[in-house]
């Protein structure tokens, strides 16, 4: 075989080899990032119930408000009918304390009500709390299994970095300039084998003549109809 196309074979090799840490290296990234971003969540559910029991209470604190008000408007009117002189002013008195009454009941159901809300808000923010308690430690472990993953992958790409820059400093600089050219669009389908007299790259079947000129393995050969490099793998030749 051509000692060009057998680096240039060599190199795509290595480059799929070293694309192939990304999506490892993503993975890893994403099982923190995931439990991260849930301990984020937590914490923004916290702070909205926090918010919402902040809302709640100044509602009952404005009924509160009322309650003290509408008790000393009974209680004025209560002073008041001492003095009451004539049968319409009683009835407007009455009227006045049923409708006060009516109020005070409103109130105190609305404060009830409310006292409800919060109560079952705050269990809430508890059991948010827990989670978020858990899962913050658990987080510490999840950061260091991800750490030792990514040295892991970090070390074994770092080795095949090395191997292509290696590589890199013997290959033809014409040959790696057409593959550099090539690699742009087709990414890591630069250099592909021929399977049954057809291009991997494009699934296109070649004719006799370049399908000859690949076994032979001469010259860089490309697919005519994809303008992949081509080569046969030694067992099919």
């Amino acid at each position: 075989m051509n000692k060009h196309l057998q680096q240039l074979i060599d190199l795509s090799f290595l480059d799929r080899d070293i694309d192939a840490f990304e999506p490892q290296i993503e993975e890893a990234n994403s099982n923190y990032e995931a439990a991260l971003a849930k301990t984020k969540s937590i914490d923004s559910d916290i702070e909205n119930l926090t918010n919402e029991i902040k809302e709640e209470e100044l509602k009952k604190s404005k009924n509160e408000l009322h309650l003290a008000e509408l008790s000393q408007k009974l209680e004025d009117n209560s002073k008041k009918s001492a003095e009451i002189k004539t049968e319409r002013e009683m009835k407007s008195l009455q009227l006045e304390e049923e409708i006060a009454k009516e109020q005070v009941t409103f109130a105190n159901e609305e404060i009830q009500r409310l006292d409800k809300i919060i109560e079952v808000k705050k269990e809430q923010i508890e059991v948010a709390n827990t989670s978020l308690i858990e899962l913050t430690a658990s987080l510490t472990s999840v950061k260091s299994d991800v750490d030792a993953k990514l040295e892991t992958i970090n070390k074994e790409r770092q080795a095949e970095f090395i191997k292509k820059e290696k590589l890199l400093g013997t290959i033809n600089q014409k040959g790696l300039a057409f593959y550099q050219k090539i690699r742009r669009w087709a990414k890591n389908s630069t250099v592909v084998a021929v399977e049954e007299q057809a291009c991997m790259g494009c699934h296109m079947v070649i004719g006799d003549k370049v399908f000859s000129d690949v076994i032979r393995a001469d010259d860089i050969t490309t697919c005519p109809h994809c303008g992949r490099i081509l080569y046969v793998k030694p067992n099919e030749a």
